[in-house]
């Protein structure tokens, strides 16, 4: 049974190894998890996802597994009436809290319940809906389906209505973290995570534990060692394209920006029109009484950031190739003098495009920013992110 569902896991595409199925099984083999359909499942995705990103894909490869696994039919709750009444009280002690056993009680105790549900088992010809009574249907019997019952057994229903037993590999609640999906804020955090690094600077005010043990192993004698403390050393620089054509990724490039704040300690951005001259801005509401020089931004940032440029990259090509090809003021330089400039200026860059990437060689500009920065553009996609990162580092 298990080895069927890690074959499902690799036809998924989730990259499980035999070394984490055997760690699954030997989590079962240790009783980590027992007649609880909930925890098996956070269990085996645990032991057998390392990637966020793979979450749905499990998510649907369990389904497909174990669907029907918390259903409990009338043979089966027949079949369990069958084994010694000791254990099954054992089973109750061990399963239900005390509330639960109080709400027993109030039926005549557990073996009342076994007895009254197989009483009426026998009783019940077909199906029954509502009631307070019958095994059946939206009703408030401790037996049957889609109704409440505190003290209840749910027979025949295929998902909790009062959140019991719920299936919660069915709710998928992790289904946009594909590879190819738009993304959200929280899915930009996903992949944004992988450009931060971290770098010991400044004093040697924390305690450097395996040194300090292979020096007093060595010395005979205590000799505590000390070492800078690490920082997040991710410093980042944002260039936003704003305005025509960007107008309809709004939603998605402030979601970027949103994201990246939270995620990097160090980040600057700025705006810019269709292409890079000689000003930038910081607020789009002052675009142009508040320009920043782009000298002296090339001047300010080492090349210790990592530069990050955000546009569609949809432009007329003379805004790139010539002087005053600008749409909105007279550029003394043409706009790939300017990107050149930052490139050399930052070397770890990269441009992502919110533009889906097969639609990048209808636009002749697009190919022309993609040649500038030698293949280094993303699409604004959960891999294409991640691809960006791998870039930056």
């Amino acid at each position: 049974m298990f080895l069927r569902f890690f074959e499902q896991l690799r036809e998924a595409g989730i990259p499980v190894s035999l070394r984490e199925h055997l760690t699954f099984l030997e989590a079962l083999s240790a009783d980590l998890v027992t007649h609880d359909v909930e925890a098996f499942y956070y269990l085996a995705r645990a032991a057998l996802v390392k990637d966020e990103r793979h979450i749905d894909r499990f998510d649907r490869a369990f389904a497909a597994a174990f669907d029907g696994l918390d259903a409990v039919t009338p043979e089966q709750v027949l079949k369990a009436m069958d084994l010694p009444p000791d254990w099954l009280e054992k089973q109750a002690e061990k399963l239900l809290s005390d509330e639960e056993k109080a709400g027993l009680s109030a039926l005549g105790g557990f073996d009342k319940l076994m007895e009254t549900l197989r009483e009426r088992l026998r009783e019940q010809q077909g199906r029954h809906q509502g009631g307070s009574k019958w095994i059946g249907t939206a009703g408030t019997s401790p037996f049957g389906a889609y109704g409440y019952n505190p003290e209840g057994i749910r027979i025949g229903q295929d998902e909790s209505r009062n959140r019991r037993a719920v299936k919660v590999w069915d709710k998928r609640e992790f289904r946009d973290y594909g590879d190819e999906v738009e993304l959200g804020t929280r899915n930009i955090k996903v992949a944004l995570k992988r450009l931060r690094a971290w770098a010991r600077e400044g004093a040697a005010d924390e305690l450097d534990l395996d040194d300090t043990i292979r020096s007093t192993a060595r010395n005979g004698y205590l000799d505590v060692i000390t070492r800078p403390e690490r920082r997040l050393a991710s410093k980042v620089l944002l260039f936003l394209d704003v305005g025509g054509s960007m107008d309809p990724h709004v939603r998605v490039v402030e979601e970027l920006f949103s994201a990246a704040r939270t995620e990097f300690r160090t980040l600057e951005h700025f705006y810019f029109h269709n292409c890079l001259y000689e000003g930038v801005w910081r607020d789009n509401r002052r675009r142009w009484e508040a320009v920043t020089s782009t000298s002296e931004v090339l001047n300010t940032y080492g090349p210790d950031y990592r530069c990050i440029f955000v546009g569609d990259a949809a432009m007329s090509p003379y805004e790139i190739t010539h002087p005053g090809g600008a749409n909105e003021h007279w550029n003394a330089e043409a706009g790939h003098v300017w990107l050149e400039r930052a490139r050399a200026q930052w070397p770890m860059n990269v441009w992502i495009n919110p533009v889906p990437r097969e639609q990048w060689d209808y636009t002749h500009s697009t190919r022309m920013i993609r040649e500038i920065f030698e293949e280094r553009m993303v699409p604004m996609t959960l891999a294409g992110l991640t691809e960006g990162m791998k870039l930056l580092t």
